[in-house]
């Protein structure tokens, strides 16, 4: 049973050590994902594949130390706000101004429906047009065929 401790001890030290670099690697790639590159290319940060990137590679190690020196995510987040500014954010905030860039799309959306709903109901309510009727009389076959042949004589066909 002795023989056997230190092994189990190592194997709980490794799966303990695993566990954390598992935590470290999901928390990079959730903070990761919601910030954006700075060099311009408009891409999320850890998804920025632009060859000679400059910003891309540093901003990935800083996000890396933030990580590693704070438990808290959004401290790290605003930590690259503090840096970059509000643009670095993949997503805008809930606060202040910011709201109207969350709920713009949405109150578009239901007022284009409406708008729709409603032209298409003006459209179906409309009465229906009559076909308009000729009160003059047809002219019967000789009187077409003497029309037929006055055209003729003028256009010289």
């Amino acid at each position: 049973m002795i023989k056997r401790l230190p092994c189990v001890l190592l194997i709980i030290a490794l799966g303990l050590f695993t566990l954390g670099a598992d935590s470290t690697n999901r928390r990079f790639e959730k903070v990761g994902h919601q910030l954006m590159c700075t060099c311009g290319c408009n891409q999320v940060l850890l998804e920025c594949n632009h060859v000679g990137c400059t910003s891309s590679d540093g901003m990935r190690s800083e996000l890396m130390a933030g990580i590693k020196g704070s438990d808290n995510d959004k401290t790290v987040l605003q930590t690259f706000v503090e840096k970059y500014g509000p643009t670095v954010l993949a997503a805008p905030t809930m606060v202040g101004f910011n709201r109207v860039a969350w709920i713009t799309p949405y109150a578009v959306f239901i007022l284009g429906i409406g708008l729709a709903v409603f032209v298409v109901r003006n459209w179906k309510l409309r009465p229906a047009s009559a076909p308009a009727r000729s009160t003059a009389k047809v002219p019967e076959a000789d009187a077409m065929e003497a029309f037929r042949e006055r055209a003729r004589k003028e256009t010289d066909i």
